[in-house]
């Protein structure tokens, strides 16, 4: 049977098991959204109040479900807002489809109304992208972008539709989803040649990036760690695939990481580097990380392998298939001196001021993760209260930390915590922003309140743009240019004003008060904690920096 070009679209992401979809109508996809219409029984469309929020919520929906995130925009400046939150996903390795509408094929190249080679520009930040040119490629193309977002090193795909597409007419049949690549052949002699190599280790350490949540690997990690007593350190995109009080797992590493987790790395004598590359953040100086130890590096991505530190052993492959094969062969251990070693190194990890009723946020974060519990989904965008999160949000499961970690991009939460929302209502998420990026996105609060998202939003309100700030501070001679953000802007009547509830606070008393109310609400929520725009995120080693430069006050 025919159908046109815009109902074989919503048919075949069905076909994908697509049942969200962020968009945001224009004249190009005209015709998808006439053709949506008919089938909004399956699939729920939420329109955000700008395509960038859009694509972080299919962003923010991919990281907290496993699933792909879709997100269609129209051309021109439709397609170009998309830019920022596909970059943001690509960094972090998110799989997604982002589908655009361009003018009609016969008007592509001379300039026409809303014409962008969106093609051209998202070409450095998409896995792979598309720009139909027969509408007898299209449902294929779109169940490739799903295997290609999928396969290997995961990531956003975009496929550029020119509106004629959208109106022929084609044969479609419902079609199973294309397999998903990326499986390496793993080679009995490297698996052996791993294992031997962290038997005969001293003071190993593991060291866990993002690609354990990428490929649901968490468990397989706590086996291993559990068999040979080998601690691990995280990145910020791990956070929570290990658990706060999990005996082996020393936190978060790096710049903003605790002591003993970066001591540790000083001083193994092998680092087991699993879905993580290394970036400038954790190897703040790669010419002295981890100076001592031997490095191996078992990455899903060929590319990452030496990229940015010299590793002396690699397996490339899929980690969970890899950690579950090299169990067997791992050899029971104690490790009881270099685990007594590390129990003196957590005796340096900084500890947190404990005034009163003073509003500290490692109070807000504490308070919010004891009373949710291990289902709640932090969400943060990016600045220090992205640290402080981090740092005490203590995630026990994973998927249950979203933030913007390889792009750094500020605006990222809102769109994002909506996204995961919509793919888990039933779980509470709690969104922890400044007041210098909630600005950036506030508008997507229309967009909770508009379809009955209720997140809460914790605007961590220094008045500042803290982190940049805190680097003037403390590295750049206090010479604080174009970082206070001294305004009036009154949080409270801002929610009210889109249809939400706000509350203001200034002790950790109100807060607590305030938090309590929210919780009763039924519908979305801000609560504005006035902090003091002299709270630093500590520990801290500056960029370049070794653990012999670590700031503690």
């Amino acid at each position: 049977m025919e159908y046109t070009g815009a109902e074989i679209i919503i048919k075949t992401l069905i076909d994908e098991g697509v049942d969200t979809l962020f968009g945001y109508p224009g004249g190009a996809v005209i015709d998808i959204y006439n053709a949506l219409y008919n089938y909004r029984d399956q699939i729920r469309h939420i329109r955000p109040s700008h395509e960038q929020g859009g694509a972080h919520a299919a962003d923010g929906y991919s990281r907290s479900t496993g699933k792909t995130g879709v997100v269609l925009a129209t051309s021109g400046p439709g397609a170009t807002n998309l830019v920022t939150g596909i970059a943001t996903a690509y960094m972090d390795s998110i799989p997604m489809v982002c589908i655009t509408g361009n003018a009609a094929s016969h008007l592509i190249g001379k300039d026409a109304f809303q014409e962008i080679d969106i093609f051209g520009a998202t070409m450095s930040v998409t896995k792979h992208n598309f720009m139909i040119t027969d509408i007898a490629d299209l449902q294929d193309t779109i169940r490739r972008a799903f295997k290609i977002a999928n396969s290997g090193r995961k990531g956003p795909v975009l496929i550029d539709v020119p509106k004629d597409f959208t109106q022929l007419k084609y044969p479609y049949e419902k079609k199973e989803s294309l397999p998903i690549d990326g499986k390496h052949k793993i080679v009995q002699s490297d698996l052996e040649k791993f294992a031997e190599i962290i038997n005969q280790a001293e003071r190993p350490i593991i060291y866990a990036g993002g690609g354990i949540n990428s490929s649901d690997s968490s468990q397989e990690l706590r086996a291993l760690m559990d068999k040979a007593m080998i601690p691990a350190v995280n990145t910020i995109m791990a956070i929570g695939v290990l658990g706060p009080l999990d005996q082996l797992n020393l936190g978060m590493v790096g710049m903003h990481g605790k002591n003993s987790s970066n001591y540790s790395i000083e001083h193994s004598d092998l680092v087991i580097a699993l879905g993580t590359r290394f970036s400038d953040r954790v190897a703040l100086n790669t010419k002295h990380f981890a100076p001592d130890a031997k490095i191996i590096q078992v990455d899903i991505d060929q590319s990452e392998i030496d990229k940015n530190v010299v590793v002396d052993f690699e397996i490339v492959g899929d980690l969970k298939e890899i950690l579950a094969e090299i169990l067997s062969l791992i050899e029971e251990k104690d490790r009881k001196d270099w685990l007594a070693q590390i129990e003196e190194f957590r005796k340096e990890d900084y500890q947190p001021p404990n005034g009163s009723d003073s509003i500290e946020p490692y109070k807000i974060i504490r308070h919010v993760a004891e009373y949710f519990g291990e289902d709640l989904i932090f969400v943060t965008d990016v600045g220090q209260h992205q640290m402080w999160t981090a740092q005490y949000c203590a995630r026990t499961k994973p998927r249950t930390f979203l933030t913007s970690g390889g792009l750094g991009t500020m605006g990222f939460g809102f769109g994002a915590s909506i996204g995961a929302k919509a793919g888990n209502p039933d779980k509470p998420v709690v969104l922890i922003s400044g007041d210098g990026s909630f600005t950036m996105n506030m508008n997507e609060l229309k967009t909770a309140v508009d379809h009955q998202i209720n997140t809460i939003t914790i605007i961590l309100n220094n008045h500042a743009l803290g982190m940049v700030r805190q680097w003037q501070n403390l590295l750049y001679d206090q010479r604080y240019s174009e970082t206070d953000i001294d305004h009036s802007f009154d949080y409270v009547k801002l929610a009210e004003a889109f249809g939400a509830k706000g509350y203001s606070c200034a002790t950790i008393t109100e807060f607590k008060a305030a938090f309590a109310d929210a919780t009763t609400q039924n519908k979305p929520i801000i609560i504005e904690a006035i902090i003091d725009k002299d709270e630093l995120v500590l520990p801290m080693i500056p960029a370049g920096g070794t653990v012999e430069d670590i700031i503690m006050e």
